[in-house]
Parts: C-alpha cells; structure tokens; sequence
C-alpha cells in the first residue's frame, strides 16, 4: 500500500502525521508517555516512522526512548513525592508492597518498558515506595530502548503490515478516543486498589519477610 494512503489513514485517526519529523515524535511520544496508561499514540507514531528509508532508525528508537524514559521519570517523581498525602494508616497498609517493590525494582522497570505492558502500574508503586530514583532511570531508559528498538526494526523491515489491518478495521476514530480513556479510567481504578488493599495480610502468607520493618533499609 503506497505509503502516503498511510499517513492519510494515520492522520484520521490522530491529529498529528509522521511527516513532522524527529520533533514530531519526541513530542508526542513524551506526551503520549507523560499522560498515564495512552502509549498507543507514540507506538503507532513511531512504527509508521519506521516504514521505509525516510528516517535514521537509530535515531527513531533512541529519540523515543529517551523522551518516553523523561516522562515516566516526572510519573515516578511525582509519585515519589505523592505519598505525602497518603494517611498513616494505608501508609502501613502497604509497606509491605513497597518492600517488595523495592527489592525487585530494577527488573520490575526494565520489564514494564520493555514490554508494551501498562507500566505506570508498576511505575508509580515504585515511585511510592521511593525506589533509587537512578535506578529506577537506568532500568526503564534500557527498558524503553530495547522496546523502541524492536518497534522499529519490525516496522521497518516488515513494514505496515503489522499496522495496517489494526488501521483499517477503524470507521470512525472516536471509538478509538473512547477506549483510550476508558482503558486509562480502569489502569487508575487499578492503582486505588492497589492502595487500599490490606498488604500485609496478603503478602505476609507469601513473603513474609516484607513485614519486617529492619527489611527497609
């Protein structure tokens, strides 16, 4: 299919076309990363980018894993600085939880940006249980590099056609809007829950050690 039927498929379904170039891409994939749980954008941004000879493809995956890395960064700080405003009481709730994130926080990261996975499920618990703020920044930009890479390369070298069906099966592009935000209310809904569940009990019958309180150091 002739690549500028692509990019008119492309544009009905976003506001926005890869013909912008680089700055194009690093602003909406940061963007697309900064708000939680809508990556589709920058991932179909990127794709399309990567059909073809246009663009340098190392440029492509490091440019978007860069920017995306920047804005799971300013989601990680904010939860950082977020638990502030949790009671003491869920506080101790899910201490547990944090210990646990803490002591696989690195693996955690590098598989959520590494892995087309809702991340910022595991982002900003990381981020609440004030993970190594440059550890968590090294596994998610190796995370997001490798993601970036594979995005690119299969685009590239098998062109749309992992794309294209997903494009065309799409009449009217509001569908698409309305199942980013409910897909974005329900990964929310998710992190609530994630609090207000009583982690002691539950990890206390599976790894007992992350109620000890010497385990937080």
């Amino acid at each position: 299919m002739p690549r500028a039927v692509l990019f008119v498929d492309f544009i009905d379904l976003f506001p926005f076309s890869p013909e912008s170039g680089y700055l194009g891409l690093g602003l909406i994939n940061f963007f697309g990363s900064l708000i939680p749980f809508v990556p589709l954008p920058g991932f179909l941004f990127l794709a399309t980018m990567s059909v073809g000879n246009q663009y340098d493809l190392h440029i492509l995956a490091l440019l978007s894993a860069v920017t995306a890395t920047i804005a799971k960064q300013i989601i990680f700080y904010v939860s950082y600085s977020g638990r502030r405003i949790i009671n003491e009481k869920t506080r101790k709730k899910i201490r547990p939880f944090e210990r646990l994130v803490k002591r696989y926080g690195a693996a955690a990261a590098f598989i959520a940006a590494a892995t087309p996975i809702p991340d910022d499920l595991v982002y900003v618990p990381l981020g609440l249980a004030k993970y190594n703020p440059k550890r968590f920044f090294i596994a998610t930009l190796t995370g997001k590099i490798v993601l970036s890479y594979a995005i690119v390369l299969i685009s590239h070298y098998l062109g749309m056609s992992l794309v294209q069906p997903f494009l065309e099966k799409i009449d009217d592009p509001t569908s698409i809007y309305i199942g980013i935000i409910l897909f974005g209310v329900m990964m929310t809904s998710a992190i609530i829950l994630l609090l207000r569940l009583d982690w002691q009990k539950i990890l206390g019958k599976f790894a007992p050690w992350t109620l000890d309180e010497n385990n937080d150091n």
